[in-house]
């Protein structure tokens, strides 16, 4: 075989193998952390039957997804791979449900009222007196305190540091009062938030529009090199379900940072953490 023919089979052999690599599954049984509890609370969301969300990859799980793909007419692996992963950030609309409605048992007729002595004997009875109810006292309802809105917002410029440095402590105090707010899957609201969602918020209450995707946001602002070059209020990202930036937050300052995790909503987390140090992927400065 010559050499040319050799060279250009090791080529084509390289391409199929770096492929399959490329398609591999992100999340399968044995799966452990962060990732594994998005998955199987966006299961629960869509409706499929999960016991709890534990963060490890077992077999209920797997049999979830199963489900879902099969739903979703995704390839019916068990595993998480890209596609499934899209379709589940898709918030899929719960699945039909095997069991028949129960039908309604027909309304019973209430029991009728015994004869009385008086009635029997045929003798009129006296009509009762009856004191007519005096109408109850309505509460005063309290008008609900509602927060003030948010300015109107502006589309922030990429690749250019945009937040004014005097707005920094305004901003971190706006992220630090929604701490405790749970997790939710897609969530953009005080009610629930994703990572994302959660900055996309925050940023919003200032006047300043920003993408709602992770990997969007990560497009914003110039990148640093050091981590030691983050000042507070630059944005902060990680890789978590896929390569890139799919995963972000708020830099707060000696090292810490604000944002939202699967299991313990919005809190403060350190850089150096040991579950989000291996993950770090860059920050990029935005205050100017």
């Amino acid at each position: 075989m010559g050499r040319g023919k050799k060279i250009f089979l090791a080529a084509v052999f390289a391409l199929c193998w770096g492929g399959t690599v490329a398609a591999a599954p992100l999340l399968k049984i044995g799966a452990q952390g962060h990732d594994v509890r998005v998955v199987q609370e966006a299961l629960q969301r869509a409706g499929y039957a999960i016991e709890g969300v534990t963060g490890i990859f077992d077999e209920a799980t797997r049999e979830a997804v199963l489900a879902f793909q099969r739903d979703q007419q995704l390839t019916e692996s068990g595993t998480v791979d890209r596609a499934t992963w899209h379709a589940l950030r898709r918030r899929p609309p719960t699945p039909p449900s095997d069991s028949s409605p129960e039908q309604a048992s027909p309304a019973s007729k209430p029991p009728a009222k015994a004869e009385s002595p008086a009635a029997s004997s045929g003798e009129a009875e006296p009509a009762a007196k009856t004191k007519e109810p005096k109408p109850a006292k309505e509460k005063e309802k309290k008008p609900e305190k509602k927060e003030p809105a948010p300015p109107a917002a502006e589309k922030v410029p990429e690749s250019a540091a945009f937040l004014p440095r005097k707005e920094v402590p305004k901003l971190i105090a706006t992220a630090k009062k929604y701490l405790g707010t749970p997790y939710r899957f897609g969530g953009t609201t005080p009610k629930g938030f994703d990572c994302s969602g959660f900055v996309q918020f925050v940023f919003h209450r200032h006047g300043f529009a920003i993408p709602r995707a992770a990997d969007e946001q990560y497009k914003l602002g110039q990148r640093i090199k050091k981590r030691q070059e983050l000042e507070p209020g630059d944005l902060v990202f990680f890789t978590t379900y896929e390569k890139g930036a799919s995963h972000c937050g708020i830099y707060l300052g000696k090292n810490q940072f604000i944002h939202v995790s699967s299991r313990r909503g919005v809190h403060v987390d350190n850089l150096d953490d040991e579950y989000w140090k291996p993950r770090w992927y860059g920050g990029k400065h935005i205050v100017k």
